[in-house]
């Protein structure tokens, strides 16, 4: 993966200057998400406000965990993973975005442009993964609670996270590979606040019908396979739950429950915007703020609001610096 990585970000710039050689487009001009000044302006500071969320949210449930003893089973190492990639997803769009509710013309370097797209995809789809090997966690934990510490080791986990995260390095070098390669002879503004593989095709200057296709089937079908492998999983969870107690029912609900609504909130609007042909809709911007910004800020509160365990840890963290402050 270090290997492939090195490869496309040395070879890359070369390759994408090749291309704004070839095209004559070296700059795409961004819409953006609304042109009234006014409603620009209050997105500014509500997003401004949501993308501090993201970032003090979430850094305080990696700091938690990293430093509670308590919380050292699987469940939170993948969290506090789930955290850090909702940090660097949100940053990949959040801060070009609020910069350019300010701005009249909203423009991106052609390179810029590839680079948002490939790295939104690395973040996302690792995302994607990721929340999958959480339900498997989950199914495991409850399924067969016996035999959990021995499936799910440290090593275990390791390797679900590389592999989560190489999963989404290919998925993403095989988009920004397809677009890179499209001629874009203008026009150059995407009604988007953000490059994108659909906005993308609809303006390079060929047929796209099969690299549209090749985008349905890599980005779509990851999507749905891997909410059909988490809708599999918390059927076995449901099953297995039978035979709890009504006390540790509740309990192995009120976990899953978090888990299922932001699932619910990440694969729904994936699933609208990549399962269908290379077309755009007016929806798709608000739709892609749900789960670039909102899910986003949403996940931190969810697992802490929901999770007693998580708050009580933070609450510890909290006495701990106080102390030390009073000192």
């Amino acid at each position: 993966m270090l290997y492939l990585a090195a490869l496309f970000f040395t070879s890359g710039p070369v390759y994408l200057m090749s291309m704004e050689n070839k095209n004559n487009v070296t700059e795409f001009i961004l819409l953006g998400l609304t042109q009234d000044k006014t409603i620009a302006k209050v997105c500014f500071l509500l997003f401004l406000v949501l993308y501090a969320v993201i970032i003090f949210g979430n850094l305080l449930i990696i700091i938690t965990i990293k430093t509670s003893e308590r919380l050292d089973s699987p469940m939170y190492f993948f969290l506090s993973y789930l955290s850090f990639l909702d940090i660097s997803y949100s940053t990949v769009t959040a801060p070009k975005l609020i910069y350019d509710l300010l701005v009249g013309k909203k423009t991106i370097p052609f390179v810029g442009c590839i680079a948002q797209l490939f790295m939104g995809h690395f973040f996302g789809c690792t995302e994607i993964f990721l929340l999958t090997v959480m339900a498997y966690d989950r199914c495991i934990a409850i399924h067969k609670p016996l035999h959990y510490t021995n499936v799910m080791n440290k090593h275990v986990c390791g390797c679900l996270v590389t592999a989560s995260w190489v999963g989404g390095f290919v998925h993403s070098l095989v988009q920004a590979l397809l677009t890179i390669q499209l001629p874009f002879c203008g026009p150059n503004e995407i009604d988007h606040y953000f490059c994108d593989v659909h906005p993308l095709l609809k303006l390079a200057c060929t047929n796209t019908y099969v690299i549209g296709v090749i985008v349905v089937t890599n980005s779509g079908l990851i999507s749905l396979t891997s909410f059909v492998v988490l809708a599999v999983s918390y059927v076995i969870i449901m099953v297995s739950l039978r035979s709890y107690s009504s006390k540790g029912r509740l309990r192995a609900l009120s976990t899953c429950s978090s888990h299922v609504t932001v699932v619910i909130l990440f694969f729904g609007p994936c699933i609208f915007i990549y399962m269908r042909p290379s077309t755009t809709f007016s929806a798709d911007k608000m739709i892609s703020v749900f789960y670039t910004i909102i899910t986003p800020v949403l996940n931190p509160l969810i697992y802490t609001l929901r999770n007693e365990e998580v708050k009580n840890a933070m609450k510890k963290l909290w006495s701990r610096k106080v102390k030390r402050s009073e000192k």
